[in-house]
């Protein structure tokens, strides 16, 4: 039985595998996952990399509305799979693979400040300062208010 605190570990791998599909911190994790998996097996590792395959293509197919049901269902999936790991281990290498998930999770959770993109987004390390001109308001998907200040009438249109 593993302790609480692995179970933990493993938890957080998992969601960092199923949060990094289809991310362009993807190809990092991937190979990451591999390598913990694979521990010198290049044919354990090869395991790793056709199962890791099928999660990204399983979530680059869902439907928008199925996405999060399914990356939630591939994050128990590899939070499984790592507890199986760690289980298997004796206690010398039970304490470097843990110190790899450590390792995968903080990565994941420091990259971009814990921010990720799919195709057509982005991402920032920082403050974004975006401003709009002539009285419009600049911003994509904008969660909560806006507030103007110093509103100007709008020009006449331009074509």
């Amino acid at each position: 039985m593993l302790a609480e605190a692995l179970i933990v570990l493993a938890s957080a791998a998992g969601a960092a595998v199923a949060q990094a599909a289809g991310t362009d911190a993807w190809v990092g994790v991937r190979e990451r996952v591999a390598r913990i998996f694979g521990r010198g097996d290049a044919s354990a590792a090869q395991v790793a990399l056709v199962r890791l395959d099928r999660t990204a293509a399983a979530l680059d197919a869902a439907e928008p509305e199925q996405a999060d049901q399914l990356r939630a269902r591939l994050d128990a999936s590899w939070q499984a799979r790592f507890e199986d790991l760690l289980e298997s281990l004796n206690e010398a290498d039970r304490v470097v693979v843990a110190g790899q998930l450590q390792e995968l999770v903080t990565l994941r959770s420091g990259a971009v400040g814990g921010a990720s993109a799919r195709d057509g987004g982005l991402t920032a390390g920082g403050d974004v300062d975006i401003r709009a001109e002539g009285g419009s308001v600049a911003g994509g998907v904008i969660h909560g208010g806006i507030r103007m200040e110093n509103p100007s009438q709008p020009g006449p249109v331009q074509g």
